[in-house]
């Protein structure tokens, strides 16, 4: 059997979830071409799915020794720092591939999802804003940067990103609800009443929107609005400790009528 051969069996093993015995075939390749960065990757790759990530990540990095302008190596390890939660090490890897390959803003973007992880969220917003600059149409980018900025208080920021978002996800019933949020921590309760009652008429079994519409209307005196979303809530898949709790408010507020 001719090593593309080889390679080509252990891709059809590794597809079919044969992790171990595509290891197999891909090392007896690599006893041949052992300079190869992509068998290296491919190895990590089915160590990574075995959840043998000490294994996995010592393949990545010597893919990268080999060959460090192969980006799908960066990708691949930055998906384990992320499982690891080891941000630092996250960080110094995208660092070093976007020396390689500064080009390359999926890589940019995995640096700022690092930085915001780490809580630095400056550098999340340049890494961000730089990627707008060269894909002012990637909403990805929009949503993590509302994120950002809703978790800085600049909850002006905040909307207009999350108002991008929609441009491109109009369906998205998570959208409307982070809107939301940003509207109400704005103090611009309507804007963020409407965008609740957006969600759920995007999912009419999207829960926590049903409770934050609930409290809006029950702080706005409208008590009935407040009965029904929160008798609503409690209908859908929430825990009992929670529905019991909401119940009790909702005959709290039927004694306030």
């Amino acid at each position: 059997m001719s090593e593309k051969e080889k390679v080509d069996k252990a891709i059809e093993l590794y597809n079919k979830g044969n992790y171990k015995e595509a290891i197999d075939v891909f090392s007896s390749v690599l006893e041949t071409c052992t300079d190869n960065a992509e068998l290296h990757n491919n190895i990590a790759l089915c160590y990574a799915n075995l959840a043998d990530y000490d294994k996995a990540e010592s393949h990545y990095l010597r893919a990268q020794e080999l060959n460090p302008r192969l980006p799908q190596v960066y990708i691949n390890l930055a998906d384990i720092y992320y499982r690891k939660k080891d941000m630092g090490s996250g960080i110094g890897l995208m660092t070093r591939g976007i020396c390689e390959i500064p080009d390359n803003l999926v890589l940019r973007h995995y640096l700022a999802r690092f930085y915001m992880e780490d809580a630095k969220l400056d550098l999340a917003i340049d890494e961000l804003e730089h990627i707008l600059d060269k894909q002012p149409d990637n909403y990805d980018v929009y949503y993590d940067l509302g994120k950002v900025h809703f978790e800085l208080g600049n909850y002006e920021c905040a909307i207009e990103n999350f108002e991008n978002v929609l441009q491109y996800k109009s369906e998205n019933p998570w959208i409307y609800y982070y809107l939301g949020e940003a509207y109400e921590a704005n103090d611009e309760i309507d804007k963020a009443l409407s965008n609740y009652l957006k969600a759920i008429a995007r999912n009419d079994s999207f829960s926590p929107a049903y409770k934050k519409a609930g409290v809006l209307f029950l702080a706005r005196g409208d008590y009935d609005d407040a009965i029904e979303y929160f008798e609503d809530y409690t209908n859908l898949d929430i825990p009992e400790e929670e529905a019991g709790k909401i119940r009790e408010l909702i005959e709290r507020i039927k004694k306030k009528k």
